[in-house]
């Protein structure tokens, strides 16, 4: 990915390939763009002598916070550069799974008439999730990205709750708690993941969370392979205890080619895909490197430094 952003003055930008090393001249570094960036990389990053600022780009900093940066390293994080394109994905995968598409590219594929999943059917069928009409939408994880979403599930008929910490109203729509999430499950007939990873949503959405919603849900997770225990998904789905499901992440990742998830064919699996393309990165950036030249707070501040340094016409190095 190419980055754009306007320099100070006495700053120069110098890029990096994300899976080799970092530049020579990199210890002069006061600021990195962390975008796709390997392992080996990042802990090169973390020995910068003269390094204040990390830019992460995703959304969740989670990685990059564990890195072992300094204290006297600001981290910033990706917060609404992936609104738009997560709900893009999100949707996508919902209406695959609500409308069977992966039924309709299979019978494609052997060159069958699908009769059964096309001409005449029933709104509201049985036992059935057919269409976003009136359906229960649960968003676990009610953040920047939620907020995106909610209103685009709306305008298809749905009907939208979302889930964070503190319950109240936000963008128009009813935000319960964790605990009141879970008197609604049984009427639920969407759960969409966005949560961060953290040891409190580890395996958060589990068996306990499966069972309690109806027997035509629909799962969905976009936020972090870690918070949904896929074992217990894959045991709900195929005992008909869910409709199906949709993951764009998964626990490990890469998916290891034995995993059973890839032959369950109520389960549809994206490779991370639903971000993948940070929208207004360079603005962001921007205005980060104007600020931290000024001495004023950053945007999207995950981890403050507790020691300070002048960062006055220092190099960057983005990726």
């Amino acid at each position: 990915m190419s980055l754009h952003p306007t320099l100070p003055q006495q700053w120069r930008a110098v890029t990096y390939d994300v899976a080799d090393h970092l530049p020579k001249d990199s210890p002069h570094a006061a600021a990195i763009v962390v975008w796709g960036t390997s392992r080996a990389v990042l802990d090169e990053a973390t020995a910068l002598p003269e390094l204040v600022w990390v830019a992460d780009l995703a959304a969740g900093t989670d990685r990059t916070v564990a890195a072992g940066f300094g204290p006297q390293v600001q981290i910033t994080g990706g917060v609404g550069l992936h609104d738009a394109t997560v709900t893009e994905h999100t949707v996508a995968l919902l209406l695959a799974c609500v409308r069977q598409v992966p039924e309709l590219v299979r019978a494609q594929g052997g060159h069958r008439w699908a009769a059964e999943l096309g001409g005449v059917q029933e709104l509201h069928p049985s036992g059935r999730l057919r269409t976003l009409i009136g359906a229960r939408v649960l968003i676990w994880g009610f953040g920047s990205i939620g907020a995106h979403l909610a209103p685009v599930l709306a305008a298809l008929g749905a009907q939208v709750t979302g889930v964070a910490r503190t319950a109240g109203t936000r963008g128009g729509f009813p935000v319960v708690t964790a605990e009141q999430a879970r008197g609604l499950l049984g009427r639920t007939d969407v759960l969409i993941g966005l949560l961060p990873a953290t040891a409190a949503t580890r395996h958060l959405l589990g068996a306990d969370v499966f069972d309690a919603l109806p027997h035509h849900a629909v799962v969905v997770n976009v936020g972090r392979g870690s918070t949904l225990d896929a074992d217990a998904l894959l045991a709900a789905v195929r005992s008909g205890r869910l409709g199906a499901a949709a993951l764009d992440v998964v626990e490990p990742e890469p998916l290891p080619a034995d995993s059973p998830l890839w032959d369950e064919p109520r389960i549809l699996i994206s490779p991370h895909a639903a971000g993948g393309r940070p929208v207004g990165a360079d603005e962001l950036i921007s205005d980060n490197l104007a600020r931290l030249v000024d001495g004023r707070p950053l945007r999207n501040l995950v981890r403050a430094a507790t020691s300070g340094r002048d960062a006055g016409g220092a190099g960057t190095a983005g990726s």
